[in-house]
């Protein structure tokens, strides 16, 4: 389904009229939505830029392309000059109304649009080490990441969603380690946890599961190094379990978790490091080896092996985003946490340094503080650090968490405010969101009509388009090229504020009939079943725009009526 066709019938009318005003060959006049909506609904400064270049007043050159442009081609009421050479526009009712039908036409497609080109994207994202429970930083970026993978794949792009289990190094061996002495422990036998090891009662959990799988005497009869390797073993897979339990009743199910242990046993790292030293890229120094990422627009050289033999995290990272340009991904957008900022920079310098210089986009999520009658909340009964992903979601409900997750840039800091998490009414968005959608759903039954036998087409009366009627219409348009925008700038913030915007129109559409009984959409007048059709359009709008963010769309719902 394509975006909105009214600019682009708009944007046409408007090039050629300027063209026919003198304007250079090539020349594309800018739309904008302005502000204030009494001033219009698209607005143009294409006259007080060009103005110049042709040595005529801005006034006059808007004034011009007045006369000259085609109000039948462009789809337009009217047009005026405003400012100091502004121009705006005003949409027709036949190049608003007629539109709808492609709504109701496209269905669950509507807000789709086609990518040229089309691309094979990774987005890999939480990627925790398998060494805890889920946080609810770990949560951001999970809502983030599967959020950006849909809009991406509702633009038309094709889309892997992947989780990189950093399941070597050292915080493994003192995970297993930890492990291990909560077993102990259990045993009454004397045990301490490593320096720099894990605690929190999550730790004994997985001892006693371990335990109690392994069954009586089983443990008792490994060696010391079998026996750790064991726990370690165990202790990875019954924490990436758990994550990615808690990622789907978070509503994401990624489609690969791929283990960065797996580099080392297929040789990826050592194959890696043969063609850095072909191709003259590294150095050795102060017994370790460096890449040279200062020549590719990195402030200094990083190490890639230190003079232990050791890998630095550079390494296995760099072969790991080189195994996703082997599997065919053209683009792999990464989501990161603050702490991985510095990280960024040395990364996209090797990957121009072996000719993968359009590979790799970093998003970079910032921390959250989660807050309760406007104080943080710090400790989890369980994790005992932080708080879990786990125990936010059981709290608030997976799209609330979700939600408040996306409704913020990431890159700025984000309180979650609990309170008005568990708001059950206008004050918490998305509920007003999928509250305005449910209350669409029942309008269809009231009516007694199936939502998707609402027909496309029919005779809108004269008599129809108030102005509230009017702007929901304009809104709902907007779907398609708000999730391209969203898409293209990875900003699901931007699909928020849009179904807000549309909620709070609805709302008012719906609460005239209050004041007005003629206004109702099922009042028994001519312009009842135009209504009932915009009413379809507007419930597909905010189901598909929820859809698009991971989120549900109920159609009953009950709420404070706060």
């Amino acid at each position: 389904m394509t975006g909105d066709a009214g600019p682009a019938r708009l944007a046409a009318a408007l090039e050629s009229a300027f063209s026919a005003a003198g304007a250079p060959e090539g020349f594309s006049p800018s739309l904008e939505r302005p502000r204030d909506p009494t001033h219009g609904d698209w607005a143009s400064n294409a006259a007080l830029v060009l103005a110049k270049r042709l040595g005529q007043p801005p006034r006059a050159l808007a004034a011009r392309v007045c006369e000259l442009i085609d109000p039948a081609a462009a789809g337009i009421a009217a047009v005026e000059v405003a400012g100091p050479g502004f121009l705006n526009f005003r949409l027709s009712d036949q190049s608003i109304w007629p539109r709808l039908t492609g709504v109701i036409e496209a269905g669950r497609d509507w807000g789709r649009t086609q990518a040229s080109p089309a691309l094979r994207v990774n987005v890999e994202f939480v990627s925790a080490n398998p060494t805890g429970p889920l946080h609810v930083a770990h949560g951001r970026g999970a809502a983030l990441g599967d959020a950006v993978a849909s809009l991406l794949e509702w633009a038309g792009h094709e889309v892997t969603r992947e989780f990189y289990v950093n399941d070597a190094g050292r915080q493994i061996e003192l995970l297993g380690e930890s492990v291990e002495a909560r077993y102990e422990e259990a045993a009454g036998r004397p045990a301490a946890i490593p320096e720099g090891g894990y605690h929190g009662e999550y730790v004994r959990e997985v001892a006693m599961t371990i335990r109690d799988t392994a069954g009586p005497g089983f443990l008792a009869s490994l060696a010391p190094g079998e026996r750790q390797a064991h726990f370690r073993r165990e202790a990875v897979r019954l924490l990436r379990e758990e994550q990615a339990e808690d990622l789907s009743r978070f509503g994401v199910d990624m489609d690969r978790f791929y283990s960065e242990r797996s580099l080392y046993e297929s040789g990826a790292i050592d194959r890696l490091l043969e063609a850095l030293e072909g191709g003259g890229l590294i150095y050795r120094s102060q017994g370790a080896t460096w890449l040279r990422t200062s020549d590719y627009g990195d402030e200094k050289d990083r190490v890639l092996t230190k003079s232990d033999g050791s890998f630095t995290y550079f390494l296995p990272d760099l072969a790991y985003h080189l195994d996703k340009a082997r599997r065919g991904f053209e683009l792999a957008i990464d989501v990161w946490g603050a702490d991985h900022q510095g990280h960024e920079k040395r990364m996209l310098a090797a990957l121009r340094g072996l000719s993968h210089a359009d590979l790799l986009e970093v998003l970079i999520i910032q921390l959250v503080t989660v807050l309760r009658d406007g104080r943080e909340v710090r400790m989890s009964k369980r994790a005992g650090r932080f708080v879990t992903l786990g125990e936010l979601v059981e709290e608030t409900g997976p799209d609330v968490a979700r939600y408040f997750f996306l409704m913020r840039r990431a890159e700025v800091h984000l309180n979650f405010d609990l309170d008005l998490a568990l708001d059950t009414s206008d004050a918490n968005p998305v509920y007003k969101i999928q509250y305005a959608h449910a209350r669409m759903c029942s309008v269809f039954r009231k009516a007694g009509v199936v939502a998707d036998e609402v027909p496309a087409t029919l005779e809108v009366p004269d008599s129809f388009g108030t102005p509230a009627e009017r702007e929901v219409a304009l809104s709902v348009l907007r779907l398609p090229e708000v999730i391209a925008t969203a898409a293209g700038s990875r900003a699901p913030h931007l699909v928020c504020a849009y179904l807000e915007e549309t909620a709070g129109l609805v709302n008012a559409w719906y609460h005239q009939g209050n004041l007005d009984p003629a206004q109702r959409i099922l009042a028994d007048v001519p312009e009842r079943a135009a209504r009932i059709r915009l009413a379809r359009a507007v419930q597909l709008t905010l189901r598909n725009g929820l859809r698009a963010l991971g989120l549900s769309a109920p159609e009953t719902m009950t709420r404070d009526a706060k």
